[in-house]
């Protein structure tokens, strides 16, 4: 199966206005019946935490939080990992994020989706 693999790098709660377009994206991908995988490191995993998307908004003009932006990408598909050490490195634990979590991924599975023909990527 062809897939799309989303790495959250410089998507991080302190800049809410690049918060939803990569679910947007996701959300798109996976409409369109493609494997979605939406891999969170550095401060993006932040986003995990219960309420943090759903606090934040990509502009005062924009009615969907960032949390209800990852809800639709979710709703078509989409699976979400977060980095461990992203999340070491943010005093996280896996137990503290939201249910929608499918787990843990990090560098070496993002970097075999890359390495796959059937698979592309796009970083955020």
């Amino acid at each position: 199966m062809t897939g799309i693999a989303l790495l959250l790098w410089a998507a991080e709660p302190e800049a809410p206005h690049r918060l939803v377009t990569p679910f947007f994206h996701a959300a798109a991908a996976a409409a369109m019946d493609l494997q979605v995988e939406i891999y969170f490191t550095a401060r993006s995993v932040l986003l995990l935490k219960p309420g943090v998307a759903a606090g934040l908004r990509a502009s005062a003009l924009h009615d969907k939080t960032v949390y209800q932006a990852m809800q639709e990408a979710l709703a078509h598909g989409a699976k979400l990992f977060a980095c461990t050490d992203a999340l070491h490195a943010q005093g996280l634990q896996r137990s503290e994020l939201i249910p929608e979590c499918s787990g843990h991924g990090g560098a070496v599975q993002f970097m075999s989706r890359v390495a796959d023909p059937a698979w592309r990527s796009l970083v955020f």
